[in-house]
């Protein structure tokens, strides 16, 4: 008999190994689900989706996925940064950013082109908005040309950003390390 397990025989004298790593029979003994308080003080897990939003991962048809919002000052020097999940709408960084938004004026992308949710609000606080219009739009807003092209410098702030492998990757799980590697790379582009 050869040096298989017994009982697994083929014919011809040979003998078939087990495929597991170790002696252990059956699935791990912990799933490895996260658990999160529930109001009354019990601990329920939390489902992978659950899980994946408060990390900042989104799922989309590319795969796992994050997005980076990133409010930069004149120099280009960013000022705010945000984490969401990859299928997350770019307008969710202008919920967070427009509140407490100190220039004069907002040069963004058509992404931002949005009347309720960025238009108005920065013209109540005389702020202007520089941002092209999209083109299904049935009545283009005019665009400042010689003040768009000032959006240069969030291209280059990310150009900058993805010469950090991990940054451009995202190689940590969890969003707040991903996160303090960011500021990081941040400080460190502001410094040069």
């Amino acid at each position: 008999m050869g040096e298989g397990v017994q009982g697994h025989e083929r014919r011809g004298g040979q003998s078939v190994r087990d495929a597991r790593q170790h002696h252990r029979a059956g699935p791990p003994a912990q799933r490895g689900s996260a658990k999160k308080k529930s109001p009354d003080g019990e601990e329920t897990p939390e489902t992978t989706a659950e899980v994946r939003h408060r990390q900042a991962i989104g799922r989309s048809r590319g795969g796992l996925s994050s997005k980076l919002h990133v409010l930069v000052d004149a120099q280009g020097y960013p000022t705010k940064i945000l984490l969401t999940p990859g299928q997350a709408s770019d307008l969710e960084g202008a919920d967070a950013f427009l509140p407490d938004f100190a220039a004069d004026a907002l040069i963004a992308d058509m992404a931002y082109d949005a009347d309720a949710r960025v238009r108005e609000p920065l013209a109540k606080a005389g702020k202007r908005a520089v941002i092209s219009s999209k083109p299904g739009r049935k009545n283009p807003i005019p665009l400042d040309e010689t003040l768009y092209k000032a959006r240069h410098l969030i291209e280059n702030f990310f150009a900058r950003l993805k010469q950090y492998r991990a940054i451009a990757t995202r190689y940590d799980k969890t969003a707040r390390n991903y996160l303090a590697a960011v500021h990081l790379v941040a400080a460190l582009i502001c410094l040069n």
